[in-house]
């Protein structure tokens, strides 16, 4: 009789890591993920301890707090400062700018509030006169609400800064860097359930990567590791779906339909990273009306991007893992955070410093 699946099942766990070992090549690899969830899982459950050392597992840049460039940030300060309603993701508020974070100028008397989605930021419009700002951060997956705000009839008192950004241009842009040594890539399952697996296959194909959309259980990311390293070992490098349940090809083509209506596609700057090419998202002429970049005088500055002493952006770049930082769990920690990296639940820094990541558990 067939044992029925399991998410926590500790002898599918072992399977695939012995899988992993007979899978694995003799020279070192380096699989990168794109996703602060996926990091979640891996140093939660301790995964990498179940690896050969020979297989390493980083986190590129998964988490969209911390790839927000100081000149959005400065810009949403300003516009609060100005006397706006700004309203943002809670992680967004802590996250440095180039002099003050938005929890900054709230203690200043800013009013500068949490919201848990973009519709709660319709809401606050209606109720008032002010003018209310939306800062729009996230990647594939928040973009589809923020579209949705604005094809529902927004209150004209509303305005959005978009600072929304794409995933497979980032993917793509890190192959470039020096020190990158990408083996493989899980890609981010929350984005694949909205874009779908096609959008990756340009990158594998140009740049013969491996590439295999993952979910978030333990058993997830082992078997998409495994898969990965099947690729390699077989020289055989494509688009692979480890997350069927959620992920198709197609994608959800309605959050598609609404993003591509809303939004065109733009060069935006990633913190730690620079201007990429084609990775983010501006609003259409149709929309005009309701970008604060065009609603307010206040303009953004380009701020300091790399903190001294920090290596956020090697972090970001999958070039270095948490513990490589002299600040971390030392001056920099979630209470006193010095990079963006330790700000974001989704940050690197954040998740090992929550359940003590190392890079060999």
């Amino acid at each position: 009789m067939t044992r029925p699946f399991a998410f926590g099942d500790p002898e599918r766990a072992r399977a695939l890591a012995d899988a992993i070992l007979l899978l694995a090549p003799a020279q070192r690899v380096k699989i990168v993920h794109v996703c602060g969830t996926h990091e979640v899982t891996i140093a939660q459950h301790g995964l990498r301890r179940l690896l050969p050392e020979r297989v390493e597992i980083l986190e590129g840049p998964g988490c969209p707090v911390c790839v927000t460039p100081t000149r959005d940030i400065d810009l949403a300060v300003r516009l609060a400062e100005a006397g706006a309603i700004l309203c943002t993701f809670g992680d967004m508020t802590r996250v440095p700018g180039t002099r003050r974070t938005l929890e900054d100028a709230r203690s200043t008397g800013a009013d500068v509030r949490t919201v848990l989605s973009a519709s709660e930021a319709v809401a606050i419009s209606r109720k008032t006169d002010r003018d209310v700002v939306f800062f729009a951060v996230g990647f594939e997956t928040t973009a589809p609400m923020t579209a949705a705000i604005l094809l529902d009839r927004p209150p004209p008192n509303l305005s959005v800064l978009v600072s929304h950004k794409l995933i497979p241009p980032a993917m793509a842009a890190l192959l470039g860097l020096p020190g990158a040594e990408v083996s493989g890539y899980i890609a981010p399952g929350h984005v694949s359930t909205v874009i779908g697996t096609r959008p990756y296959e340009a990158l594998s194909s140009e740049h013969r990567m491996p590439v295999v959309v993952g979910g978030f259980e333990p058993l997830d990311v082992l078997y998409a590791i495994a898969l990965v390293l099947r690729q390699i070992r077989d020289r055989s490098p494509r688009v692979e779906n480890a997350y069927p349940r959620a992920v198709t090809e197609e994608g959800n083509r309605r959050a598609q339909a609404m993003m591509a209506e809303v939004f065109e596609v733009s060069d935006v700057a990633w913190r730690g990273i620079g201007t990429i090419p084609a990775s983010g998202l501006a609003l259409r002429e149709r929309f005009g009306a309701f970008d604060a970049r065009r609603r307010f005088p206040a303009e953004g500055v380009e701020g300091e991007e790399t903190i001294p002493g920090c290596r956020c952006s090697e972090v970001l770049t999958a070039r270095a893992v948490p513990a490589d930082c002299p600040l971390f769990a030392t001056r920099c920690t979630p209470l006193t955070p010095v990079g963006p990296c330790m700000v974001g639940g989704e940050g690197a820094c954040s998740i090992w410093f929550r359940y003590g990541g190392r890079p060999r558990l």
